[in-house]
């Protein structure tokens, strides 16, 4: 078994995200292999200087827009809204695979007095209309139910009967998101718009088990090393400490994944198999590892398991969105700032959309870190980069 450098543990994992380097990903076509590498990217509506799944994207792939998401969702169906690691965009050629999830959501739908005959409704209602959101919907009133998308038990509260039924739908895989208008979902029939072939073909896990080693193993893919600890990187997942041993265990028996030792660390890291000549050129020092920065997202693969980040990379991240505004140390929106194989520090952005400026609210650099005309010209071209991605012709410093 192989032992390395923390370093190297930081160039390995950066290469294989595209953040060193020539940019490996480019334009829409760039953006959707991202997507096929990570297996998921985290959704979440909040838009203070992008959504995170677009922040995600523009900081791997070169020339990125937030339409080309929005395209490859909505028009070119190549990837759905969905869960995984809580709600996510995951490629559509997945579908298959969540077969057992659907089901789950199906059978917990049965137990809602009253939610087939409604379900039934709507669907009869959308074959015939088209997509419609909760407010269009024709179905009044309340109904005792909750959402199956987390699966967190089987208790009933009093919600809205359009939104409760299309959200039972989403998640049974009937239904699929149309488009969004700002954070309004309007739905129509899956059947619509993915291909047969991802509806009718079986699920290719003949068990849970094999699901959750699959989702272990695509977790693995995303984060690049992915030590065999408890991790929120493994969130949604559901194993325990004994079961993660053992699909770890079944993953290497089936070669499908490697071992390797930090230095300093306790715990064993792996890696994907298919990532094994990366790992071989990063240790030989034949891997592209021209520094670059980017501004990362909050909900970023990289930073899934931030027990992990602050072993490899020595730094310490708190999204503090939910932190209340006194207790803060940083910024509402605050994103890690990367710049080579190191965080540097981190910037507290906002887009002024009536105005078009990019307004920097706040700018923290790590301690230790130099600030030389090198990282203030590279930190001055990230800003105009991201002012460009967010509509914005000025940057208000």
């Amino acid at each position: 078994m192989q032992t390395i450098t923390k370093q190297q543990a930081r160039e390995f994992i950066l290469a294989k995200q595209g953040l060193l380097g020539v940019h490996r990903f480019v334009g829409k076509d760039g953006a959707y292999s991202y997507v096929r590498q990570a297996g998921c990217i985290q959704y979440d509506p909040v838009d203070v200087c992008g959504k995170n799944a677009e922040l995600t994207l523009q900081s791997r792939v070169k020339g990125f827009s937030k339409s080309m998401l929005a395209e490859l969702l909505y028009q070119d169906r190549k990837l759905v809204d969905y869960a995984d690691k809580e709600l996510s965009i995951w490629p559509a050629e997945d579908w298959p695979f969540f077969s057992s999830y659907r089901e789950r959501s199906m059978a917990l739908g049965e137990t809602f007095e009253g939610l087939e005959e409604l379900k039934e409704q709507a669907i009869a209602y959308i074959a015939e209309n088209g997509p419609v959101c909760s407010d269009t919907l024709p179905i009044e009133g309340e109904i005792f139910w909750h959402s199956s998308m987390h699966w967190s038990g089987n208790w009933h509260k009093k919600s809205n009967a359009a939104r409760s039924v299309l959200e039972q739908l989403y998640t049974d895989g009937v239904l699929v998101i149309h488009h969004k208008n700002s954070s309004r979902k309007y739905y129509d029939l899956a059947e619509r718009y993915l291909p047969k072939e991802y509806l009718e073909t079986p699920n290719p896990c003949r068990d849970e088990a094999e699901f959750q080693a699959w989702r272990v193993l695509r977790r693995i893919g995303a984060v690049g090393l992915l030590w065999d600890k408890n991790s929120t990187a493994l969130l949604g997942i559901y194993v325990n400490a004994e079961q993660r041993k053992s699909i770890m265990e079944q993953l290497m028996a089936e070669g499908k994944i490697m071992p390797v030792q930090v230095e300093g660390i306790k715990q064993l890291f792996y890696y994907r198999e298919e990532d094994d000549a990366l790992m071989q050129a990063v240790l030989a020092g034949e891997a592209d590892l021209k520094p670059r920065m980017e501004f990362i997202a909050p909900l970023d693969p990289m930073m899934w398991d931030k027990a992990l980040v602050e072993a490899v990379f020595d730094f310490r991240y708190s999204w503090e969105i939910y932190t209340p505004s006194e207790k803060r140390k940083y910024g509402y929106y605050t994103l890690p700032i990367l710049f080579g194989d190191r965080f540097v520090g981190r910037v507290d952005s906002a887009v002024d959309r009536k105005e078009g400026v990019l307004r920097v609210k706040g700018l923290w650099w790590e301690p230790g870190v130099r600030v030389t005309k090198k990282l203030e010209t590279a930190l001055e071209r990230t800003l105009q980069r991201f002012a460009k991605f967010n509509g914005c012709s000025k940057i208000a410093r």
